[in-house]
């Protein structure tokens, strides 16, 4: 059917394997050669929906496509017959007068000679789309035809948000997916994530890239009042020389408790210990460095690392030891300091949050304060189990 016009709107997207098979049809009967069909506003008015060119009393701005269209009929997200993805890859009928278009209207051989198919992707809760990163185009060209075939598919869907995943072995497909509208929203190690929001009159709904990083710190006191203190090889100024509890950042899927625990661990290198529990959460630590007692406080800061938001929480430890190996690699130093030594400490003294902290911890000790303890739960919310922070319910919780 070289030479005819065919202009797809948003009711072709229902019947795309009429429309195919219609399609074959009069390519085997080579029929209509030099005619053009039009789907059009006229079929409202008890026209047709299909009329020859010259018979249309509607004009261009009549056609304007619709933003919406029925789900076509198939069973999955991939690959699409021929015919049918070439109908989808256009299916708002508009592109702008590119790709063999007449006067901006898709025809027939451009449809015809789109083969690429729909990007392989799932729904997700919301109804936006993710793309399967183990299923991309192996070639950056296949990927470039897929992306704007793909987007026009999902927007006939209805869908709104697209989430792409791009493996470090797929670099070369970024700049692909920005000239096509991606934007970055955040990156691992191993893979960049980008989005694409389709509705040009709606805000972006997609949540944003994390907006906090975590860190924890280790209040490791044990019987004699001394707590374990630490001298960082690389510090700011203002802490040079300074004796300080143990800190860092908690990794990827680790509970606060444990990350504090760790930390503890991996600067100052309390040997292991045996201590005889049997109370839950505290039992999993019976030989280990230091044991979780509570969390203490938690500090809220903006505008830190890479711009951005802080948490920073302090937790009460059990040392189980008290022989000290240091991680000579980022500490200088490592000791049991007296808490009163500890207090005094100019950069205590002469910082409000430092001495405030400090002084929570020594009412803690003298139990004139309560701290939160860690509780395993399950909500049916998001079905899995999660750490609840909570004050003991009796005083006699308090050890």
């Amino acid at each position: 059917m070289e030479g005819s016009l065919v202009v797809v709107d948003s009711s072709a997207a229902a019947s795309l394997r009429a429309t195919a098979a219609a399609a074959g049809r009069r390519r085997a009967a080579g029929r209509r050669s030099g005619s053009g069909i039009l789907s059009c506003a006229c079929s409202s008015r008890g026209t047709p929906a299909c009329v020859p060119l010259d018979t249309c009393r509607c004009t261009y701005s009549d056609h304007e496509p619709a933003t919406r269209a029925t789900r076509a009929p198939f069973s999955s997200f991939g690959r699409m017959p021929r015919a049918a993805n070439s109908v989808v890859a256009r299916v708002n009928g508009w592109d702008g007068g590119n790709n063999g278009s007449h006067g901006g209207w898709t025809t027939a051989a451009a449809l015809e000679e789109d083969s690429s198919s729909v990007l392989e992707a799932r729904e997700d809760e919301y109804g936006g789309m993710v793309v399967d990163a183990d299923r991309l185009p192996s070639d950056a060209a296949a990927f470039a035809r897929s992306l704007p075939v793909s987007l026009s598919y999902w927007k006939s869907l209805g869908k709104k948000g697209v989430w792409l995943k791009l493996p470090l072995d797929r670099s070369e497909y970024i700049p692909l997916a920005v000239k096509e509208g991606f934007r970055y929203h955040h990156a691992e190690e191993s893979y960049l994530m980008l989005t694409y929001w389709i509705p040009d009159d709606e805000p972006c709904l997609l949540p944003a890239n994390a907006s906090h990083q975590v860190g924890v710190g280790g209040f490791v006191i044990n019987d004699k009042m001394e707590v374990l203190v630490v001298q960082e090889k690389y510090a700011a100024s203002s802490l040079v020389g300074a004796w300080k509890l143990p800190t860092g950042f908690i990794h990827a899927a680790e509970e606060i408790f444990t990350g504090a625990v760790r930390e503890v661990k991996e600067e100052a290198g309390v040997r292991d210990g045996f201590h005889e529990r049997n109370d839950g959460l505290r039992a999993l630590y019976m030989q280990i460095d230091t044991e979780f007692v509570e969390l203490i406080a938690f500090r809220h800061a903006h505008n830190v690392a890479f711009q951005k938001s802080d948490l920073f929480f302090i937790c009460m430890l059990r040392p189980l030891s008290s022989d000290i190996n240091i991680d000579e690699t980022e500490i200088q130093a490592a000791k049991w300091m007296a808490l009163a030594e500890f207090m005094e400490q100019p950069f205590v003294q002469e910082d409000h949050m430092f001495r405030k902290i400090s002084d929570i911890c020594v009412r803690r000790i003298r139990r004139r304060y309560c701290g939160l303890t860690a509780h395993h739960v399950v909500s049916k919310f998001d079905g899995g189990t999660s750490t609840l922070y909570y004050e003991p319910e009796s005083s006699g919780d308090l050890n």
